[in-house]
């Protein structure tokens, strides 16, 4: 037999992500806008943020526009809470993610560590035992620590195509998800 198998929206996200952030536009193919994966929602929650979104059969585009804060149940979308809260670092307003108490049992405390890392930033963030808050400002240059965690790592690599001075600790940590993480970065300049 031969099977077709789609691309990933968890690891998409992150790409997507950088469009947001930029005002850049990125797109990825091998997507399936009618997949059953929930992360497929990033770009619907981009899309509400202000970004343009466009979907076709086998590829999405998204292209960044100015943001604006947004507030969100993720309790199904546990994958994207901390691209998406990067992204919010760079909206107008307040964005508020809730029920995702659950993120403290990833690789990491999602919720300390997307916390601790955006406010070395500069950015207002906070969590409450079921939410992470993130206010939208001028963001600046920080050496951020990952926690073992690739989705620490590829969340704020967004934000360093954004803002100088972002240094990432320990990157090897993509390994466990995206090996080629960077290399496939490295195309986003072309």
């Amino acid at each position: 037999r031969e099977y077709s198998i789609e691309g990933d929206f968890s690891n998409a996200s992150f790409f997507f992500a950088a469009a947001a952030i930029t005002h850049g536009r990125v797109k990825v193919n091998n997507l399936n806008p009618d997949s059953s994966q929930g992360d497929k929602k990033f770009v619907d929650f981009l899309e509400q943020m202000g970004c343009e979104v466009n979907k076709r059969d086998d590829f999405i585009e998204v292209i960044g526009k100015p943001l604006k804060g947004i507030k969100l149940d993720m309790s199904d979308y546990p994958d994207i809470v901390v691209p998406l809260a990067v992204v919010a670092a760079f909206a107008d307003g307040k964005s508020e993610f809730y029920n995702i108490s659950h993120l403290k049992y990833k690789e990491s405390n999602r919720l300390y560590a997307s916390v601790n890392e955006l406010k070395k930033m500069g950015i207002n963030a906070e969590c409450t035992k079921d939410s992470l808050i993130v206010e939208g400002g001028k963001a600046h240059g920080a050496e951020i620590d990952t926690y073992k965690d690739h989705r620490m790592v590829m969340s704020f690599a967004m934000a360093g195509l954004k803002v100088k001075g972002v240094k990432i600790n320990n990157p090897e940590n993509v390994n466990k998800s995206f090996p080629n993480f960077f290399k496939v970065l490295e195309t986003l300049y072309d």
